[in-house]
């Protein structure tokens, strides 16, 4: 996994540059606990934290090709899966291998295919190679985006990193939020390649960037694309679960332990069985470990609403039994998501003010407890963007939105009036920004020709959740685990899998009526029917209303004279906000109200901690 960072500088000798961009790299010691590394050079300056995961002692970075320094050099975070194939291809070119980490082999895979080796590789992976040879930076990143990368360009070249606060480590990146990054914020869009930093870029999915003398340039090195899907039913779902198969098989390699995160819904369920199933196929006796998190009294207190129909704990249960999984519940009261510890260690991880309240800051404990456990976890991520499983899939008037589809829920739940109440809605002009954003994005659909009608429309929802919705999240699962050095690895997010099931007819994603329905049809016998036929439910959010009480609380001690929120609001809009009464904001989740408070609270800390310069 790991996290890297560098600069690179056609202007100035870098050589005595080693203490700053050990600074930058030490800013994500919980991105690699396990050890650290630089290599320095006139023109260059790599550094890396690791988290050892396949070889454990060789896979030290930054790696070089020789020691002199005269050929390619790498720093990589992630995991390419296909490694021992593209090893053994390598080696039959005449290649001489050093180690058995993956690192090694995607370095080799550069000096005999150049730059066009990305589109090679399958996994979740972000790195920098610097070739000495013709002084280029290369930035690569997976085609989904699972691992991030950021740069900010210089007057003579470039500062880069896995995360902001390392860029944000060089004397030279500035922290400033203009009006466009806090609608970045506030807007719920996650634009690809924005960093919500003035400046600051990120390296877009499945994109070389090349950094040179003469400049740079980028190449989209994979993008999906519209085909006909001529697959029947039957066959249909054989595919995916054939390569499901695969794909959880191929994740599970690693020379820690590895378990997962199961909620009980529909999409972990599925891994954790597939999971358990490849290690019985290998001969592994050990029960696989699978967490899941609660709240105390959650299901005494529970009540169904529009976003949770029951409880996950007993869903959750079942299927651990039903595939002799080792399940480990972490269970949470309103103090551990409220600790200030802990939600100072969520606003650091992220970078940014949380998104979806009171989910990020359990999360975070659900990651550390696994952490005590293991180094890597299977999660089900981005199964709901790819087959369909979210509510405005399935809502009308969701789908004929002339917007992002999860603004109906942001509207319904709250969330868009709150922003209204306290004047970020139309101070930050985000009408007007989330239709440029929206307009934006359909314009890069892939479309079959002569497509029209609900299907067309449906190609667009899934185009839209996978290549913004699910990016939000992804981006918010990689920070978080990472911030307790914990591997998050994703199968859903498989090239293969997201390629054949995007170009799966609405018709045969939707053939009984229910979402999801061609993985529910894939994973039937596998697990329980109450898990298969149960209908989804978001990440759980606590029901406690002493949440909501400090909650407020929190809100009532930021509003006091020169606090960095009212640089945005008024304290007058504010409190109109808070003269709700008490359990109006009982729901939570990403667009509710209750988010818009957690926001402010969190934009208050985010500006103190990062010394944010707000322009607007």
């Amino acid at each position: 996994m790991c996290g890297m960072a560098g600069w690179v500088s056609y202007g100035r000798d870098l050589s005595g540059s080693a203490e700053l961009v050990s600074t930058m790299t030490e800013t994500m010691t919980c991105r690699g606990p396990d050890e650290g590394g630089l290599w320095v050079s006139e023109r260059a300056v790599l550094g890396h934290r690791r988290l050892a995961v396949i070889d454990l002692e060789g896979g030290r970075q930054p790696m070089a090709e020789a020691e002199d320094g005269s050929l390619p050099v790498i720093t990589y975070t992630g995991e390419v899966y296909n490694f021992p194939e593209l090893r053994d291809e390598l080696a039959s070119l005449g290649h001489e291998f050093h180690t058995s980490s993956d690192t090694e082999v995607v370095l080799r895979a550069y000096l005999e295919w150049g730059a066009s080796f990305a589109d090679r590789l399958n996994g979740m992976y972000a790195f920098a190679i610097w070739d000495p040879r013709t002084e280029e930076l290369l930035l690569v990143r997976d085609r989904m985006g699972v691992k991030p990368l950021y740069y900010y360009p210089t007057a003579d070249g470039v500062i880069f990193g896995s995360e902001p606060k390392a860029v944000l480590a060089h004397d030279e990146a500035e922290a400033i939020v203009d009006a466009e990054g806090l609608r970045e914020i506030f807007g719920i869009v996650k634009t690809p390649g924005h960093a919500v930093f003035k400046g600051m870029r990120e390296v877009l999915p499945a994109t070389v960037l090349r950094f040179s003398r003469g400049g740079n340039s980028a190449t989209t090195y994979w993008k999906l694309e519209a085909r006909e899907h001529t697959d029947d039913l039957e066959t249909t779902v054989a595919r995916v679960r054939s390569l499901l198969e695969d794909i959880v098989d191929r994740q599970l390699v690693a020379d820690v332990t590895v378990g997962t995160l199961l909620s009980g819904g529909l999409d972990s369920s599925a891994v954790t069985a597939l999971a358990a199933a490849a290690r019985a196929r290998r001969g592994v006796t050990e029960p696989i470990r699978a967490f899941s998190v609660d709240f105390v009294g959650h299901e005494q207190r529970f009540e169904s609403n529009v976003q949770w129909e029951d409880p996950d704990t007993p869903f959750a249960i079942e299927v651990a039994e039903r595939v002799g999984a080792e399940h480990i519940i972490v269970e949470l009261d309103s103090d551990d998501i409220l600790d200030s510890e802990v939600r100072n260690a969520v606003l650091r991880a992220q970078d940014l003010p949380v998104s979806t309240g009171d989910m990020e800051y359990s999360l975070f404990l659900l990651c550390r407890a696994l952490k005590e456990r293991m180094t890597v976890a299977l999660s089900g991520e981005a199964a709901d963007e790819l087959f369909g499983g979210y509510t405005w899939f399935h809502d009308k008037e969701a789908v004929e939105l002339d917007s992002f589809p999860w603004h109906h829920p942001f509207e319904k739940a709250g969330g868009i009036g709150a922003l209204r109440d306290v004047g970020l809605w139309g101070r930050l002009d985000l009408d007007s920004y989330v239709k440029q954003r929206y307009s934006e994005a359909l314009e890069e659909v892939p479309r079959l020709p002569g497509e029209s009608g609900h299907e067309a429309r449906m190609r667009e929802l899934t185009y839209l959740n996978i290549t913004r919705w699910e990016n939000f999240l992804l981006d918010r699962k990689d920070r978080i685990s990472m911030a307790v050095s914990l591997e998050v690895r994703v199968p859903f997010t498989d090239h293969r899998l997201v390629e054949y099931v995007y170009n799966t007819p609405w018709a045969m994603k939707n053939f009984d009526g229910r979402e999801k329905s061609l993985l529910r049809s894939a994973m039937r016998g596998v697990l329980p029917d109450s898990v298969l036929d149960r209908k989804k439910n978001p990440y759980p959010s606590t029901q406690d209303g002493k949440y909501e009480v400090a909650l407020r609380q929190k809100v009532e001690e930021i509003l006091t004279e020169g606090a960095p929120v009212l640089r945005i609001v008024s304290e007058e809009d504010v409190r109109r906000l808070l003269d709700r009464p008490v359990g109006s904001f009982a729901i939570g989740g990403p667009w509710s109200a209750r988010a818009v408070l957690e926001r402010l609270v969190e934009f208050n800390a985010w500006v103190s901690e990062y010394d944010v310069r707000v322009e607007i």
